[in-house]
């Protein structure tokens, strides 16, 4: 009994300080980044284009950035979920859950969940070239659609899993189809539709790699899907990779707004999973 007291004391002390560790690294890189970025971000620059010579100390802002993680975030995401949703149905209602043919295609999503942007991007600009098309707002869409998919796949279908067979069975009993259970299973799933939008829209907006190959990079907003657009994460790189010490700045000013959108929809995905939460049956 004495050896199992120590055991669960060692045990305790090594959770404490991992979390303490995780948490130090969190509140030292907001820190450096706030403090860093915030002497430097004026209102103007979130609110104007790059000017002639901006990466080299000229005069301007990130605005085009700002829209440009916004659009392809978005138009992604919305993609995401037209996808996603129907293949987690048809996994859980549709298939049993004994099927190997389930097995195999939520370990093929498995095994998608795991690569590296850079490997999605690399891919599809292999595509682009077969076909012809250069870097544009398009091209940045699906490559980020594609790798969000097996986030929201494999998320939301955790979720499905957990719902009781009670209820789905409840379901059939009354006499209701398999697409009329889908009506069931969605309200049971809200949450884990909120958390994996989330989980896809913090991994897609802070993603570089990916649209380095796809969507190219512009200091004007992309007014058609054919025209190359900046994001955020680009903007970052492209300003640290400069020789001048107040580019360099300006990188963390753009690091500020990244991690406050960042914020933003973490509280906002932390209240709509609590909603849903609240208001499923």
């Amino acid at each position: 009994m004495k050896w199992k007291f120590i055991e669960e004391r060692i045990f305790r002390v090594l959770m404490h300080c991992s979390l303490w560790i995780v948490f130090g690294f969190l509140v030292s890189i907001i820190y450096t980044i706030f403090q860093r970025g915030c002497k430097i971000l004026t209102w103007k620059m979130i609110t104007t284009l790059p000017g002639g010579g901006f990466y080299i100390g000229g005069e301007g802002g990130f605005l085009n950035a700002i829209v440009g993680s916004l659009y392809i975030v978005g138009a992604s995401t919305i993609l995401g979920l037209l996808i996603s949703i129907p293949i987690v149905f048809y996994l859980n209602i549709y298939l049993s859950s004994k099927s190997k043919f389930g097995y195999v295609i939520r370990l093929a999503y498995d095994i998608l969940f795991g690569i590296p942007s850079i490997v999605y991007g690399a891919f599809a600009f292999s595509i682009m070239i077969y076909f012809g098309l250069r870097a544009s707002l398009l091209g940045g869409i699906i490559v980020i659609t594609l790798l969000i998919i097996p986030i929201f796949v494999r998320s939301m279908d955790e979720v499905a899993k957990t719902i009781p067979h009670e209820i789905l069975d409840t379901s059939y009993s009354l006499g209701a189809t398999k697409w009329e259970t889908v009506g069931v299973m969605m309200r049971q799933i809200a949450p884990g539709i909120a958390t994996a939008t989330l989980l896809s829209i913090g991994r897609a907006i802070g993603d570089a790699a990916g649209v380095m190959f796809t969507a190219g990079f512009s200091d004007r907003i992309p007014e058609s899907l054919s025209q190359p657009t900046a994001t955020l994460p680009l903007s970052v790189f492209f300003q640290l990779s400069s020789p001048f010490p107040e580019v360099q700045n300006r990188a963390y000013g753009a690091a500020v707004v990244l991690t406050i959108i960042v914020l933003i929809l973490s509280l906002s995905g932390r209240f709509i999973t609590k909603y849903f939460s609240k208001n499923k049956i």
